[in-house]
């Protein structure tokens, strides 16, 4: 007997069937980008103050980028996995080492296996700080006491199941208890964390600089100085997670030269390499030396062509020039949307750096995005009464201007 053939459902343009529903996407569909400029499939353009989430730092249509890329293919590597050696990785892993405190650079796919890594690193280093032996041992350090990861209240780390547990997102952690185990939140306060870092428990502390997802919220530079001291004192890694704030998006290359604190390891993603998927995390020489061949995998990271397109973005975006622009563009940007508050009496709050800002609304910031939308303009929340605002970090003055301009013609008409 024949088996009966089963109907594949068609997808249309105007469904999303195929999909898996774990987003709420916007209505129209992107085919184009030019510039700090994005265009749908009816022809109509939107200026970009969203990035694609912090990661196009250089905007669309970039030649850079695209000769980047060509050079990759051309050699005809795309992948060949992390048995082997490849030059663009290590050049890449050569640049981020030469230009940040760090001693070596591991390469994955992704901001949340990043933080997963960085998380593995902190625990096999806590490892080497027990005595011979105490591990499988009762009392303090058996079996390895020293393995706790305390996150920061308003901190959002990624989704996958170690990070969840780090992340301050009621609605994002409550479908998916139990969570990871030895993963707790602590209040952004001094003598909170000075009671939770156990030194025989807690392996490291990681912190956003600026809580992106949380609101766009600046941590206190005198907390992280706090902060630091305590872990250096009690030996437990600082982490910054600086996968939205770092790489230029604060006018410095790091987020961590704004502080004054440096951390044990930065995690990185978004813009790394353009638009392709990529993560990293930079350790110093004590942690890199805790970790061993097969203690961490990636079949994918770190790969030729990323790798390629990776070092050419930092190189632009280490660019003094650059940074200069960014830092110029966002003291502007911060000056106008206090203007805009004060013009209009429909802002509460405003914080933010570099071009990274948020704002602070007395209606849903859901329903001003929407209509920021119908107006050409993109942005995002970061709360519910929170806007987000991420323009590619070489936007001009006039197009951020402009921006702004629709921005406070959307937020004056709110009830």
């Amino acid at each position: 007997m024949s088996t009966p053939a089963v109907a594949t459902p068609a997808v249309t343009p105007s469904t999303e069937s195929a999909l898996l529903g774990t987003y709420k996407r916007a209505p129209m569909r992107i085919v184009r980008g030019e510039g700090v400029t994005l265009f749908d499939d009816a022809g109509r353009a939107y200026l970009d103050f969203a990035s694609g989430i912090a990661v196009n730092a250089l905007g669309y249509g970039d030649a850079g980028i695209a000769h980047a890329v060509q050079q990759a293919l051309d050699t005809g590597l795309v992948h060949v996995s992390n048995l082997f050696r490849t030059e663009p990785g290590e050049r890449l892993a050569e640049w981020l080492v030469a230009h940040s405190f760090a001693a070596r650079a591991f390469f994955c796919n992704s901001g949340a296996e990043a933080n997963e890594g960085a998380f593995k690193f902190a625990r096999r280093w806590a490892r080497t700080l027990v005595p011979p032996g105490a591990d499988e041992a009762p009392g303090p350090f058996g079996p390895c006491a020293k393995h706790e990861i305390v996150s920061l209240r308003g901190a959002f780390h990624g989704r996958t199941m170690g990070v969840l547990a780090a992340t301050d997102r009621p609605q994002y952690r409550a479908p998916f208890r139990p969570l990871a185990g030895g993963i707790s939140i602590a209040e952004r306060d001094v003598k909170e964390l000075d009671a939770t870092l156990d030194a025989e428990r807690v392996a490291a502390v990681i912190v956003e600089p600026v809580q992106g997802e949380g609101g766009v919220r600046v941590v206190d530079h005198g907390l992280l100085r706090e902060l630091r001291a305590m872990t250096a004192e009690r030996q437990i890694a600082l982490i910054f997670d600086e996968i939205q704030c770092g790489l230029g998006r604060l006018g410095t290359l790091w987020a961590y030269e704004t502080t004054g604190v440096v951390p044990d390891m930065v995690t990185l993603a978004k813009p790394l390499a353009g638009g392709l998927p990529m993560g990293a995390v930079l350790v110093n020489e004590a942690i890199a030396g805790a970790v061993q061949p097969g203690d961490h995998g990636t079949t994918f990271g770190g790969g030729p062509l990323v790798a390629n397109v990776a070092l050419h973005v930092c190189e632009r975006l280490g660019d003094p020039a650059l940074l200069a622009h960014v830092r110029e563009q966002g003291a502007f940007m911060g000056e106008a949307l206090k203007a805009i508050g004060e013009r209009t009496g429909k802002v509460r709050a405003l914080r933010g750096a570099g071009l990274m800002w948020g704002v602070d609304t007395h209606e849903p910031a859901a329903q001003i995005v929407g209509r920021a939308r119908d107006a050409g303009l993109l942005i995002l929340t970061a709360g519910d009464h929170t806007l987000r605002l991420l323009p590619p970090l070489v936007i001009t003055r006039d197009d951020l201007a402009r921006g702004l301009a629709q921005l406070e013609d959307v937020i004056g008409v709110a009830q």
